[in-house]
């Protein structure tokens, strides 16, 4: 598609993604959405500069299309899906770019179940964006819409998940992360309801400083901040709290993989694992695997994408699945990725096994890694280069059954993402390189 990538609509703030587009996303569901009733649509935002204007936009767009609109404010993605789903919104936006820049923007359009967007309506969208006429009729007198204020929408959510909590966290010394993003407005109020001795960091947003040097895409600060207050764990979030990365009582990161690990055994051992299995992507680690092998649990592997680990889990009907990045689902209790019920969940497997994360893990053992984005001119153009697929080829013969290489296209950026595991980092660099150069040799890359 054009516009719509894994994870909505996402460009730079006024140049890939501008406010005609926010205008015309909104004219377009209020439509859409209201060919037989009146149309009720909930909007959140994270902490952008950009993203008051996007709401704005979107508003608009929506009230002339004869929607009513429902504003959450600066709020968590997984609060979207969650009053969408539980309060019979017909659709929810949230306004994001996730992990990215302040500069960069995006919409994600949520549907009626709380999940994402079907791809043949995002379709329909892009064409209405493109077409030269306006075939979309403006609401007039009574039928245009209204705008609400409904932070009553993102409390409820607060108070949702404080009531999936099983057990008090008194005592328990908690560091969180929030990336001056939406969780600053939710995660750090729900730790110290239940009891626990709270150190927050990342929680002075001012439109330019979301995920700067903070939050679960730079996790070295959470892990000094452990370190320096002796925390029990800590717990990372991105910019709209959509996925969360932990970090134990010795320091060390309890990225998605071993949070699919802690909770698959944990689930697993309350007959709570539906179909003994658990979701990943392509992109989880070897260890992993391995790891869930000597379990006993069995895995399925998706693209990468929550959108992909959650259809799947919704055709199955399995109850966990989730991605290296820390996009975690349990389908019990949310419709999409949500970091701070992951942070709960996690605190629950602590809290009933009375066991250190620090040592829940040890049966892990994660093989070294490394990827590389590659900047190109032509993303599929470069993966299925003869000379490329030959060299990765090379690279998997070499690694055997003590690594892997996958090559992909980012779903968002004009990168190929080279990835590697094998069983020391030098190898890693090694094979990374390899195939990095022949991108560099046949002219798909582009400097800068």
């Amino acid at each position: 598609m054009k516009y719509f990538g894994t994870d909505g609509f996402r460009g730079e703030a006024n140049v890939g993604l501008n406010v005609v587009h926010a205008y015309k996303v909104g004219r377009f569901l209020g439509w859409f959405y209201g060919k037989e009733h009146k149309a009720r649509i909930v909007i959140g935002k994270d902490t952008r500069r950009s993203s008051y204007m996007f709401e704005d936009a979107l508003a608009s767009g929506l009230t002339a299309s004869g929607a009513d609109v429902y504003l959450l404010h600066v709020t968590p993605t997984p609060s979207v899906s969650y009053v969408v789903r539980t309060e019979q919104f017909d659709c929810g936006i949230m306004i994001s770019a996730s992990h990215n820049p302040y500069y960069d923007n995006g919409l994600k359009v949520i549907n009626g179940n709380g999940q994402k967007l079907e791809a043949e309506i995002e379709e329909k969208i892009e064409e209405y964006i493109d077409s030269p006429e306006d075939t979309i009729p403006y609401a007039t007198k009574e039928k245009i819409g209204c705008t609400v204020d409904y932070a009553i929408g993102r409390h409820r959510y607060i108070g949702y998940l404080m009531s999936l909590a099983t057990r008090s966290f008194k005592n328990i010394r908690v560091g969180l992360d929030c990336a001056n993003g939406s969780s600053y407005s939710v995660a750090k109020g729900v730790f110290d309801a239940l009891g626990a001795k709270t150190y927050a960091i990342g929680m002075n947003p001012d439109g330019t400083n979301i995920n700067e040097n903070c939050g679960s895409t730079h996790i070295e600060n959470l892990q000094k901040h452990v370190a320096e207050y002796n925390l029990d764990v800590g717990f990372a979030y991105d910019g709209d709290a959509d996925r969360c990365l932990a970090v134990d009582d010795n320091g060390e990161v309890i990225d998605g993989d071993a949070i699919l690990y802690l909770c698959g055994c944990y689930l697993k051992e309350k007959g709570e694992l539906n179909n003994n299995t658990v979701v990943t992507t392509v992109m989880s680690n070897l260890g992993l695997y391995k790891a869930f092998d000597k379990a006993g649990i069995s895995y399925e592997k998706t693209a990468v994408g929550d959108k992909y680990v959650n259809a799947n889990m919704m055709k199955n009907g399995h109850s966990l699945g989730g991605e290296q990045s820390g996009h975690i689902i349990f389908s019990k209790y949310a419709a999409t990725g949500d970091g701070v019920l992951t942070s709960l969940m996690l605190m629950e497997v602590m809290l009933e096994k009375k066991t250190k994360l620090s040592e829940l893990r040890k049966e892990l053992k994660i093989y070294p890694q490394l990827l590389k984005n590659v900047r190109v001119a032509d993303k599929a153009a470069a993966r299925q280069d003869e000379d490329v697929i030959a060299e990765v080829k090379k690279v998997e013969e070499a690694l055997g059954a003590d690594g892997r290489i996958l090559l992909r296209e980012s779903g968002t950026e004009p990168l190929i993402r080279v990835m590697v595991e094998a069983d020391t980092q030098e190898l890693c660099a090694r094979y990374v390189d390899q195939v990095a150069a022949v991108l560099h040799r046949k002219g798909h890359v582009v400097e800068g």
